[in-house]
C-alpha cells in the first residue's frame, strides 16, 4: 500500500530537510535561504503558515506564508499575506501537491483570521485557486513585474476592499 501524503504544520525538526527540498526545487539556495531568514523574523513569520507535505515521513513538499503590508497613498498599513515560496520536489511535481499545499495553507490562513494573499506567480496556476491579478484591487507590486504574475486572493467576501497599495516585503525578500 502507497503511504498516502499528509499535509501538517512545519516543526523544527523540518528544517533542514525543507532547506534541502527548496534547493532541489528551484536548483539554487536562495530560496532555501530565505525560508530560514524569514523563519527568524518572528515579525513576519507565522509558525501555522509554514506547511509541509510528507510522504513515508519523508518531506516532499513546502509552503511559506508570511506577513506583508499593503501601503496606500497615505502611507497606512494593510496587512496581507505574501505566499512565498512553494515547492514541491522535482520527482514529485505535476502530481497535485503544490495545488494541495496551496489549498491548504489558504484555509489555515483564513482560520487564523487573514483577510487576503499575494502571489507572485505563474499566470496559468494560481487563477485556478481563485487569485486574480491584484491590479484589480489596484494593488501593485514593488518591483517591476508583468501585472499578470502578480496576483491576490481575498480569504473572505471584501477582504481587499477599500484597500489599494503598493506591497512591502519584508527586508528578508532582498536576498533573493
Amino acid at each position: 500500500m502507497t503511504e498516502e501524503v499528509i499535509y501538517r504544520q512545519e516543526s523544527q525538526n523540518d528544517f533542514q530537510e525543507v532547506f534541502e527540498l527548496n534547493n532541489k526545487a528551484f536548483g539554487q539556495d536562495n530560496e532555501a535561504k530565505l525560508v530560514n531568514a524569514l523563519r527568524d523574523n518572528p515579525n513576519v513569520f507565522i509558525p501555522e503558515l509554514s506547511i509541509v507535505a510528507t510522504k513515508n515521513e519523508k518531506i516532499i513538499g513546502h509552503i511559506l506564508l508570511t506577513k506583508i503590508n499593503i501601503q496606500d497613498d497615505n502611507k497606512n498599513l494593510h496587512e496581507s499575506l505574501g505566499l512565498a515560496p512553494m515547492a514541491v520536489l522535482p520527482e514529485f511535481q505535476k502530481s497535485g501537491i503544490g495545488g494541495k499545499l496551496i489549498r491548504y495553507g489558504l484555509e489555515t490562513a483564513k482560520k487564523l483570521g487573514y483577510r487576503s494573499v499575494i502571489v507572485l506567480g505563474h499566470e496559468h496556476y494560481y487563477p485556478k485557486f481563485g487569485f486574480e491579478p491584484a491590479e484589480k484591487w489596484n494593488i501593485k507590486a514593488p518591483f517591476d513585474v508583468p501585472s499578470n504574475v502578480f496576483m491576490a486572493i481575498e480569504l473572505v467576501k471584501d477582504g481587499l476592499k477599500n484597500i489599494s497599495g503598493t506591497v512591502i516585503y519584508p527586508k528578508e525578500f532582498e536576498t533573493v
